[in-house]
């Protein structure tokens, strides 16, 4: 199995992009770069960039380009994304985009695969707050629509399930506000690339898989299918 290009998932919070970009990471062998992901791994080993960013998380809001672009552009440049990887969530901005565009061209990867989840704001702000995160491994439940077999326990590790701070109904608006002010303009960006492919974040997590897959195939990304 193989990924010919990389492949960014964008989209409000709570859209799904982490539980498909892990699933298709796992499935081809590369990386899943999360921001999200390596912001909390600062802030919770308290690095300066850690320091920096925690207050702003808490509040729901963006962590500005040069936190994020810092972690990122290391990341990029491990031997493990030689291939390919999966962002998930990323980029958020124009300037993002445009800095990301820049280092792929570098690093001489073909242009990335961007797709767009489209779920509307009642249905994301349901699914945030019922979302629990396992504090050992980062595994993700639902107490909605994906819960785990004991309450309050991860089912891999038996790690205590919590509640992110950023998870609560009311900073989950705020989030979904910045969003649509600051990200939404990529949607259009990468439209007019013709690199952009959508899909209904709102349907099931087998179903948006199988129109994911479609999806990679249709636009060369899938190495085996293509």
């Amino acid at each position: 199995m193989a990924l010919k290009r990389p492949i960014i998932f964008v989209g409000p919070p709570g859209a799904g992009k982490g539980t498909q970009a892990r699933r298709l990471a796992e499935f081809y062998g590369v990386p899943h770069l999360s921001t999200g992901e390596m912001l909390r791994d600062h802030v919770a080993r308290g690095t300066e960039l850690g320091q920096r960013a925690k207050p702003l998380m808490e509040r729901g809001e963006l962590v500005p380009d040069d936190i994020v672009l810092g972690i990122v552009e290391e990341r990029i440049a491990r031997a493990d994304c030689a291939s390919s990887f999966v962002f998930d969530g990323f980029p958020r901005t124009m300037p993002q985009a445009q800095t990301l565009d820049e280092i792929l061209k570098r690093r001489n990867f073909r242009s990335p695969l961007v797709v767009n989840f489209k779920v509307d704001h009642d249905t994301l702000v349901y699914r945030i707050a019922g979302r629990r995160t396992c504090s050992i491994g980062g595994e993700v439940y639902n107490v909605h629509e994906r819960p785990p077999k004991v309450e309050g326990r991860c089912d891999k590790d038996g790690g205590e399930l919590i509640q992110r701070s950023d998870d609560r109904a009311e900073v989950v608006r705020d989030r979904l506000a910045a969003f649509d002010r600051q990200t939404m303009p990529l949607v259009d960006y990468y439209r007019s690339t013709g690199d952009l492919a959508e899909v209904d974040g709102s349907a099931d997590v087998e179903e948006v898989s199988k129109r994911l897959s479609e999806i990679l195939a249709r636009h060369g990304a899938d190495g085996n299918r293509a």
